[in-house]
């Protein structure tokens, strides 16, 4: 009992997710045909038996049968990232996160120092364009900047805006050994749809259309919803204490649709499959606990998701390696148990899986998760 006590407490402390990698792990480049990334393979709730390290991502749809539902995130990552000049011709960096007011975005900014209010900034475009755009505020929780962009205001056209002025903001880990053209095509899902992204749903990174075809043929269902990945997803928590721990909005669009097909799925006794963190985010969500059953969203969304949530919609997760101390893996822990991730990650790194975007795949079986962690609509 007392083992029991003190591995919950461990569960609620930050340092309770740390490990160490080596920087060779990190992968800089996608595997040139993205079916062929390794898989793990986690078979069931035994902790140090039953997962799998000699599989490729094809071999997912081995483990799906006829009526089971895949459920993936068709954001689009936009071209986030700018580079402004000030007065005095220095260079920033701007992280365009979010919509604000119709007209005014809220950006991160490297080095943020130089950006009063009212600073006026200059982007250039490729094709040598100017532009002005005008610092009206500071975000305290970020320390981010309001940021005015006239007459941009919808993620449409500020998504046509970033196309002309803006660069693919990969994460800082991925050091640029390729042209920036590469990562546009490949820092991008096939099904990538809805502009509103600033880091990709990167397990969907894996699916590649040969798979996607293979699984409809096979009889698997595939649905798309939408949740714009922030910057807040892939950024290691500062909070040592979880207990109370909050987390970043996200916008979340989950139809009608997606919601009938998914108690569908569960009365003839198939699965959901969700592709990557940020689906299962989005789907969970979707309980309402007044109506204790599923309902359509359209919002943001602040759902935190670590030991001792109770799963109502997910049944398995493709996923992958994720950042020490991130929300990401807090969420994969909820689902199969911080010991025992940490285990598979030291089996991952022991086996030399490659981590983090562009790395490799974790396929967590509908039998692999914690008894604990489901719960029925």
């Amino acid at each position: 009992m007392n083992s029991q006590i003190k591995s919950c407490e461990l569960d609620q402390q930050l340092n309770s997710y740390n490990y160490e990698l080596d920087s060779s792990l990190i992968a800089h480049t996608p595997e040139k045909i993205r079916h062929k990334s390794r898989l793990m393979i986690v078979d069931d709730l035994c902790f140090k038996k039953n997962f799998h390290t000699n599989k490729l991502t094809e071999d997912f749809i081995d483990e799906l049968s006829d009526g089971d539902l895949i459920v993936v995130n068709d954001t689009k990552v936009m071209k986030a990232r700018l580079h402004v000049q000030i007065e005095s011709g220095s260079t920033i960096e701007l992280l365009v996160l979010e919509q604000i007011k119709p007209d005014k975005w809220l950006c991160l900014a490297k080095p943020a120092r130089k950006l009063n209010i009212n600073t006026i900034i200059t982007l250039t475009s490729k094709d040598g364009k100017k532009t002005k755009l005008e610092i009206v505020g500071i975000d305290k929780d970020t320390g981010g900047r309001l940021v005015r962009f006239p007459n941009i205001n919808s993620l449409v056209l500020m998504n046509d805006f970033l196309d002309k002025y803006g660069e693919i903001p990969l994460p800082p880990y991925i050091k640029k050994i390729e042209k920036l053209s590469f990562h546009e095509n490949h820092y991008q899902t096939n099904y990538a749809k809805n502009p509103g992204a600033v880091a990709a749903p990167t397990a969907g990174l894996h699916l590649s259309k040969i798979m996607l075809t293979a699984l409809k043929k096979k009889g698997v269902k595939i649905l798309p919803i939408t949740l714009h990945v922030g910057y807040g997803t892939f950024k290691p928590l500062n909070q040592e204490d979880l207990t109370s721990l909050k987390l970043h909005k996200e916008y979340a669009n989950v139809d009608q649709k997606v919601i009938e097909e998914i108690q569908l799925v569960k009365k003839q006794g198939k699965k959901v499959i969700a592709i990557g963190t940020t689906t299962v985010r989005a789907l969970e969500s979707c309980f309402c606990p007044i109506l204790k059953d599923l309902v359509p969203i359209n919002k943001n969304v602040e759902l935190v998701i670590k030991p001792g949530f109770k799963f109502r919609v997910v049944d398995g997760l493709l996923t992958n390696f994720h950042l020490p101390k991130s929300s990401l893996l807090l969420l994969v822990s909820a689902i199969i148990g911080r010991e025992r991730l940490l285990y598979l990650y030291k089996e991952a790194i022991r086996e030399k899986f490659r981590f983090f975007s562009y790395g490799d795949a974790m396929f967590i079986k509908p039998e692999a998760f914690l008894k604990s962690a489901k719960t029925k609509l």
